[in-house]
C-alpha cells in the first residue's frame, strides 16, 4: 500500500491541450502568434489568437479558415493567460458552449489531428454565407475592438 501512495506523490500534473484549426501548414514546436494574417481577413493582422477545448469548434475553423490547401487541426498549449473569445460567449451566447478562447501571447504547437472528418459540405456553404451576410450587414467582431 505504501508503494501506491508513493506513486501517487510522483504523479505529475497534466496540462491542457487545446485545439487550434487552420489552413497553415506549421510543424511541431511552432508557435502561433498575433501579427500574421487572420484566418478569415487574408489582410488583417490578427489581435488575438484562437484555441478551443472541443474538436468540433476547431473543425470548423479548419474548414472556414481562407487560404489554399487543406484544413488542419494542431494541438497547442497557451504560453500565456487566455479568455473566453467574446464572439462566442456571454456577449454573443449564453456561457461558452463551444469553449473557445483568446489570446495576445502565443501557443505552442505540440501535436497534429491528422484523423477528422469534416462537417457537410452543404453546412459549410451555409456558415460561409452566413458570415458573408454578417459581413455585409456590418456586423463586426467584438475581437476588432
Amino acid at each position: 500500500m505504501a508503494e501506491a501512495k508513493n506513486n501517487i506523490k510522483s504523479a505529475t500534473p497534466f496540462a491542457q491541450t487545446y485545439f487550434h484549426g487552420t489552413k497553415a501548414d506549421l510543424k511541431i514546436g511552432d508557435f502561433i502568434e498575433v501579427g500574421y494574417s487572420t484566418n478569415y481577413q487574408q489582410h488583417k493582422k490578427a489581435k488575438y489568437i484562437f484555441l478551443t477545448a472541443t474538436l468540433d469548434a476547431a473543425i470548423w475553423a479548419a474548414e472556414l479558415s481562407i487560404g489554399e490547401g487543406r484544413g488542419r487541426i494542431y494541438l497547442v498549449e497557451p504560453t500565456g493567460e487566455i479568455e473566453n473569445d467574446p464572439d462566442l460567449t456571454d456577449q454573443k451566447f449564453k456561457g461558452n458552449p463551444s469553449m473557445s478562447y483568446r489570446s495576445t501571447k502565443p501557443f505552442r504547437i505540440v501535436g497534429e489531428v491528422t484523423a477528422w472528418t469534416g462537417h457537410d459540405p452543404e453546412q459549410v456553404k451555409a456558415m460561409r454565407d452566413r458570415i458573408r451576410k454578417l459581413n455585409e450587414q456590418g456586423v463586426n467582431s467584438l475581437n476588432d475592438e
